[in-house]
């Protein structure tokens, strides 16, 4: 009884942060909301995109507000690992889910018609398409985490709350930002992006991770000093350590990537098919 309990207080969070859990709660009731009402109007969505959605809302909590935290302030693989759960696999099974039209549903009314919604819609909007512009995209969503595995700026946001939350943030943003780029459910006949483009992003980010995972798994020397400054969650050598962030930075993020490829290649065959069907 003591090791469940044990357990248990391994999920529940290890800092608080009103700013996740009211974000992973929100999202998954409006998207609940807008699942029932489709389902009154006769548009019932299925099991596997609303299962998508609520398992990458899962993974976000779960990287932010539970012990897992802890370990990734402590851990630098689990820190690699914590970062492909907000940048790669949670914004990727969320975009996969298709959610806007059931999310859109979801909202009370009153949101939808609160004074400024319009204006401020209006006013995201360019910044919105700035950075959905293809090689814009690209370039971010490498170049982030370039940036905060620089020793240095990686020292300065592992010992201060407010620079650690801002990385965590903007790792989640961006991957929802890209894997929607990607993986939107819309043909370019409709506003969606070019199937030949998306695969070219998605290819031109794969080289990129793999030198860095590479750089990390074979360097000689340790090249984030904080893990020893803090201390280490568990007795593991520094180099292990790294090597072990290397790898997950190397293989399952360029994993994520073909991933998608795929999912871009089914969707081209599937239209062509349907193409070919009613020549």
């Amino acid at each position: 009884m003591e090791g469940i309990e044990g357990g248990l207080a391994y999920l529940l969070p290890w800092e608080f942060s009103p700013a996740w859990t009211l974000t992973c709660l929100i999202a998954a009731v409006i998207y609940w909301r807008g699942l029932n009402r489709r389902r009154r109007g006769g548009k019932p969505e299925g099991v596997w995109r609303p299962f998508a959605f609520f398992l990458g809302i899962a993974a976000i909590y779960a990287a932010t507000q539970t012990h897992y935290d802890y370990l990734a302030q402590y851990m630098f693989f689990i820190h690699r690992s914590q970062h492909l759960v907000l940048h790669h696999v949670a914004p990727f099974l969320i975009a996969l889910a298709a959610p806007l039209p059931i999310l859109a549903a979801g909202l009370p009314h009153r949101a939808r018609n609160l004074p400024g919604t319009t204006l401020a819609v209006q006013t995201l909007r360019p910044g919105y398409r700035l950075l959905q512009q293809p090689m814009i995209a690209a370039l971010l969503f490498v170049g982030l985490i370039y940036f905060w595995l620089i020793p240095q700026v990686h020292f300065d946001a592992m010992l201060s709350h407010r620079l650690y939350q801002l990385m965590n943030w903007s790792m989640l943003l961006d991957g929802l930002l890209f894997w929607w780029l990607v993986l939107d459910p819309r043909s370019p006949e409709k506003g969606g992006l070019g199937y030949g483009v998306r695969i070219i992003v998605l290819v031109s980010v794969v080289p990129p991770q793999i030198l860095l995972g590479a750089y990390l798994t074979f360097s000689n020397n340790v090249l984030f000093d904080v893990y020893a400054v803090c201390g280490r969650a568990w007795p593991l050598a520094p180099m292990t350590d790294q090597r072990l962030g290397g790898l997950i930075t190397w293989i399952p993020a360029a994993m994520m990537s073909l991933l998608a490829i795929l999912v871009v290649i089914g969707r081209l065959l599937g239209k062509s098919s349907l193409l070919y069907r009613y020549r």
